[in-house]
């Protein structure tokens, strides 16, 4: 008899052993020695932790510790997923959502999301108000989309937030009501999220929910464009070139606009011909080496 077999009968028979492979199971698993997780995982999972179900389903999703293979996944998720365990409902759902191994199927995706979400899994109240938002898996209704992206921004998901400020702005399934758009915006742009710094900073500057302010605004923008927002790029541009929250600076002006340019944004490159007839041959040329500075760092990272 094998010393593999003989182990796994082991493991089988003795609760002792079992809860060993079990805990060596999480030990490798959470220190991220997926290899030696996947023996142990698999030994344990005969006695049908929905722990260890969940760690065999995610390392087949990811690739981790075994070769990729997504019908394991669903195999194990599905396992640990009828067990309660919510974060297998959560990534079970994002299976179906993303037709992974599985034709897709929002209504499955819906499904499970659900179930996670009703457990406070914040990604999957995000998602659930993604899918009530596009009418994907259910009829559409922006009522239900902002109560579930309402729970996931209150745990402090930012592209939640950011849904919530998206709600709030356009009056979906809610009334419109510019501070409260502008108030959830800040929340995610706070925590980096680039379109929101873009939304807080195109606020700011009209004076949509609050004072109008040219220092917010070009604040705002400067954080989204060194992210690569392309929108976000061109407005500093135009703040620099008319000296709004800051001192006329033609120079940084050419250059923000030369790297919106290079992202698409049209309204840039023919801002960049107007400019240049206000700037001296030195001039355009100090602006195009500082373009080179911030493409390297700022082109399209966002």
């Amino acid at each position: 008899m094998s010393k593999y077999l003989l182990l796994s009968l082991l493991l089988i028979t003795s609760p002792v052993l079992a809860k060993s492979g079990s805990d060596q199971c999480h030990l490798f698993f959470e220190n991220q020695k997926y290899k030696q997780a996947l023996g142990y995982c698999l030994q344990a999972s005969k006695q049908g932790y929905a722990s260890i179900q969940y760690n065999l389903g995610w390392m087949h999703d990811k690739g981790k510790g075994t070769p990729q293979d997504y019908q394991q996944a669903i195999s194990w998720y599905t396992k640990a997923a009828k067990q309660g365990h919510a974060r297998a409902q959560y990534h079970l759902g994002g299976i179906y959502d993303n037709g992974k191994g599985t034709p897709q199927d929002y209504k499955q995706a819906l499904s499970w999301y659900s179930k996670a979400a009703n457990q406070g899994i914040a990604l999957a109240q995000y998602k659930l108000g993604q899918l009530y938002s596009n009418g994907e898996g259910v009829p559409q209704d922006y009522k239900q989309a902002i109560s579930w992206y309402s729970k996931a921004a209150k745990q402090g998901s930012a592209t939640a937030q950011y849904h919530v400020g998206e709600m709030y702005n356009r009056g979906r399934g809610i009334p419109q009501d510019d501070q409260q758009a502008l108030s959830w915006y800040s929340k995610a742009a706070t925590q980096g999220h680039a379109i929101a710094q873009y939304n807080a900073g195109a606020m700011y500057a009209n004076g949509e929910g609050t004072p109008q302010n040219d220092k917010q605004a070009l604040s705002w923008y400067s954080k989204a464009a060194k992210q690569g927002n392309a929108r976000a790029q061109n407005r500093l541009g135009k703040m620099h070139y008319k000296g709004q929250g800051t001192p006329k600076d033609y120079i940084v002006a050419h250059a923000w606009w030369n790297v919106a340019a290079a992202q698409g944004v049209e309204s840039a490159e023919e801002s960049i011909r107007i400019i240049e007839n206000s700037m001296s041959p030195s001039q355009v040329e100090e602006a195009q080496e500082l373009s080179k500075v911030f493409n390297s760092k700022y082109a399209g990272n966002d």
